[in-house]
């Protein structure tokens, strides 16, 4: 139970069974003040500083016996003893929660985001990498996009490219395209490439690529297929291109951003723990898809499981197609972010993203 000399200026509520302490008006004014501040500064905010910049209509000595409250409640810290206070991670999560100033993105920077993939984007593999970039440009931070489709076999092609080689085109329906080059051997007709062509997509078309058996497809390319160098080719090409994952995979975008902010420049081994998470790319779909619910979701400090990132803060969201989540951006930055920046850009990007899949998916 909190004690304390002075009398502090909240109360206790019950809602759905937990008890939570909510602070008086001048609390939640100060805290706001010192979350903003701090946001822009990167300094401890003190008290003198605060009543000469915000207009609280209370005296220096005043916001500092609420300071000290509000530190000994647990949302403030004070890195010195002679320095101002900055949030904590408490503090943050209180602001998000009950005190961040909702605001969405002007029509300039819509304008500017369709801009931007109407120059950048013509396949769908594009949309991923681009929004990445792009969400990392607006906010400042680390961009992650995660494509969750599991696509399936749309149709396969062999196109010739010249007398000795052909090229093989493998069609996903999420619309991204494998090309892959191969040998024919001199003097024979490319009819046969055709044919195989034809009969793969009227047996695998709609299929899962994890679902397709390469043992059923040489049993097809046999019947087709005389010349057994040329079959051997085109088997060989067809595996490496289905065996190859057309989805599940992961975008990063402006890592540098990281390493340009104090909290990071300052200390080394944050950065390199968090450049070795970006590596591991199984890791990072662990991460990210360990929450089911769809919608846009804050984490602050310690409350990310994954070590490496318990310096930060997430402001993640999903994109659907109908009751399907088929994928995650997520915007990674210090504890010290700017929470309404992230959240304005998130909420515009999830909808954004849905609109591009259906054209993309369904289209």
């Amino acid at each position: 139970m909190l004690t304390t000399q002075r009398s502090l200026r909240c109360f206790l509520v019950f809602e759905r069974k937990e008890v939570r302490l909510v602070l008086d008006e001048r609390k939640r004014k100060i805290l706001q003040a010192i979350v903003e501040d701090y946001v822009a500064s990167a300094e401890p905010i003190g008290s003198r500083y605060l009543s000469k910049s915000h207009g609280l209509g209370i005296s220096a000595a005043t916001i500092r016996n609420e300071m000290s409250d509000l530190e000994e409640l647990g949302y403030l810290d004070q890195p010195h003893t002679s320095a101002g206070r900055i949030p904590s991670g408490k503090g943050y999560r209180f602001y998000v929660d009950q005190l961040l100033p909702r605001k969405q993105i002007t029509s300039q920077e819509i304008s500017f985001i369709e801009k931007w993939y109407e120059e950048r984007v013509g396949r769908i593999e594009e949309a991923f990498s681009e929004t990445a970039r792009l969400v990392s440009a607006m906010t400042g931070n680390l961009a992650v996009v995660l494509n969750q489709t599991r696509p399936t076999f749309r149709y396969l092609q062999f196109l010739p490219f010249d007398d000795t080689n052909a090229i093989l085109v493998l069609v996903a329906d999420n619309g991204t395209v494998e090309n892959r080059m191969m040998n024919v051997p001199p003097g024979l007709s490319f009819f046969d490439l055709e044919k195989l062509g034809k009969a793969l997509n009227q047996r695998y078309s709609g299929q899962s690529f994890k679902k397709i058996s390469t043992q059923v497809a040489e049993e097809i390319a046999h019947s087709i297929v005389n010349d057994p160098i040329l079959l051997q080719q085109a088997m060989i090409e067809f595996q490496k291109a289905i065996s190859k994952d057309q989805g599940q995979k992961v975008y990063l975008g402006g890592a540098s951003q990281l390493v340009d902010k104090p909290e990071f420049r300052e200390n080394s081994g944050r950065v390199r723990s968090l450049l070795g998470l970006l590596e591991e790319e199984r890791e990072l779909f662990e991460i990210f898809t360990h929450e089911t619910r769809p919608g846009l979701s804050v984490t602050i400090g310690q409350e990310n499981q994954a070590s490496s990132i318990q310096d930060c803060s997430v402001v993640q969201g999903t994109y659907q197609l109908g009751d399907q989540i088929i994928g995650r951006i997520a915007i990674i930055g210090p504890t010290r972010m700017e929470y309404q920046r992230a959240v304005s850009v998130m909420e515009y990007m999830q909808i954004h993203m849905e609109e591009m899949m259906k054209r993309y998916l369904k289209g």
